[in-house]
């Protein structure tokens, strides 16, 4: 039986009323499970209302008192960990070892935000100029929004709303209509924690939700993960109507493997890397960059055996080491792309299309792939592919490289294999990439360091969380004041003259 979600508005699920749902799948087995109410312009102007009237007195409360109501919440999250991965991983098809990571890794931002009462310290200075004071503190944007990917449906949101919520401001919560019951659940789990309602609503929606936030005036910021295409739009809209905006977009990835590195190594850093959670991460690696013939061959003649032996399944499979694609859609546009890698003469080494799982036929499953002799005018270099797809293209030596990297035009994340050292600070110092690997293939930083890309990954001037997240979701003010003498200048019984004044 399908079962009909709902939004999280005013601390309650509420019934849409547009009429429109969107179908959720059970990405393992094809089935729709679930649809999700898509919400109308004139649904999403009335959560906007709810949020603003809840502005004031969130606004109001203490940092520390803030900070409270973050520290239930993460207890709660560590208390209700695996019902939160069950939710994700039906909807996502991620094993369930990837969704407790991925929560992992959204707590760790919950954590850092805990810490407001310190990270919105101001400054100031006495005696600026003769009995001038400055000083500046940071406060509140007002109402901000996050639209969020399928692809994380916890980290992503918490890399957003416990810092606005931090930092006073009331969220709104537009997560992915394929996977938006993990979303639902956080929310329900700050309301347990004491937030107070209104303070983070969630709406279920498609576009014209997306445009009713991106063009209503009280929506003061807009927080965003996703495709390239629709995070210019995001950008462009936003800043149109008077936002702030912050907008994570598309990758691709590259890993140069240098003749020094270790092999085994790096092999086993892109196994992980390139097919875990499918493809599906905005950090993946999907273009491995081996400079020179022998470096190459080692690295496929190591790859090949691994790839074809990756287990896939469904995520509930303890043996599971990759689970399906998130939808029909994407399965089809991951195929696509692998048959013009073909047709565009790269050697696809490990052939991951014909997946067939017993009882499992109908999953949007894909295998892992491996291409070999890839060229960088072919649509599966340009593309991001976001499935377990990985492309080998050779370099002659590290200069062609860092030269293919910085050519692209995506700059989310990169990464060096080497025990070299001078290649590495090179590497890391010149290349014109958010987040550098030095032997790490996934460069996402902790929590208490913003990143972001660079290039077409990322629209906006603030990266997320850290310190940036703090700064994009304040407004600095700065006041400088001088108090005329005063009683303690004692009695005066006489008027002074104005040149005396």
């Amino acid at each position: 039986m399908t079962q009909e979600l709902q939004h999280y508005i005013n601390g309650k699920r509420v019934n849409g009323i547009s009429g429109r749902f969107g179908d959720v799948y059970n990405p393992a087995t094809g089935e729709v499970t679930k649809q999700a109410p898509l919400a109308s312009k004139e649904e999403v102007r009335a959560v906007v209302e709810n949020s603003q009237a809840a502005l004031k007195g969130w606004s109001s409360t203490p940092p520390a008192r803030r900070a409270q109501v973050l520290f239930k919440f993460r207890d709660l999250i560590i208390q209700n960990m695996d019902e939160l991965a069950e939710l994700l991983s039906n909807e996502h098809g991620k094993t369930l070892d990837d969704a407790k990571g991925s929560i992992g890794r959204g707590l760790e931002v919950v954590e850092f935000a805990c810490g407001i009462p310190h990270l919105l310290k101001g400054e100031f200075t006495e005696s600026a100029a003769n009995g001038v004071d400055v000083h500046s503190t940071r406060q509140p944007v007002g109402v901000c929004a996050g639209i969020t990917p399928f692809n994380f449906p916890a980290m992503v949101p918490m890399w957003m709303f416990p810092m606005a919520l931090a930092c006073g401001n009331t969220f709104i919560l537009k997560p992915s209509e394929r996977d938006p019951s993990c979303g639902l659940r956080l929310a329900e789990l700050m309301s347990e924690a004491g937030l107070p309602d209104g303070v983070l609503n969630v709406v279920n929606g498609d576009k014209e939700a997306v445009d009713a936030l991106l063009t209503h005036p009280d929506v003061k910021a807009i927080s965003f993960v996703g495709s390239t295409p629709i995070g210019r739009y995001i950008y462009s809209t936003g800043c149109a109507n008077d936002k702030r905006v912050q907008a994570l977009c598309g990758a691709k990835n590259h890993m140069i493997i240098m003749p020094d590195a270790d092999m085994n190594q790096v092999v086993d850093a892109a196994i992980g890397a390139a097919y875990g959670s499918a493809g599906e991460r905005c950090m993946a690696i999907s273009v491995a960059v081996p400079v020179g013939e022998d470096t190459a061959n080692r690295f496929i003649e190591a790859m090949t055996p691994r790839v074809r032996d990756l287990k896939v399944g469904p995520y509930n499979d303890p043996a599971s080491e990759m689970g399906p694609v998130v939808t029909r859609d994407a399965q089809q546009k991951i195929l696509g792309l692998i048959n013009s890698g073909i047709e565009q003469g790269a050697n696809l080494v490990v052939d991951g299309r014909d997946v067939n799982l017993q009882g499992y036929e109908n999953g949007f499953f894909v295998g892992g792939c491996l291409f070999d002799n890839v060229t960088t005018d072919m649509d599966i270099y340009k593309q991001e592919i976001f499935g377990p797809v990985l492309t080998v293209v050779r370099a002659k030596e590290y200069d062609e490289a860092v030269t293919m990297i910085n050519d692209h035009a995506y700059g989310n994340g990169t990464a060096i294999f080497t025990r070299d050292g001078d290649a590495a600070r090179d590497f890391a110092k010149n290349i014109q990439i958010g987040m550098v690997g030095v032997n790490v293939p996934i460069p996402v930083p902790v929590a208490y360091h913003s990143f972001g890309g660079w290039k077409d990954s990322l629209f906006g001037d603030h990266s997320i969380h850290g310190m940036e997240g703090v700064r994009f979701y304040t407004k600095l003010k700065t006041v400088t004041s001088r108090w005329p003498s005063g009683i303690r200048e004692g009695a005066a019984f006489n008027f002074a003259r104005g040149s005396d004044v």
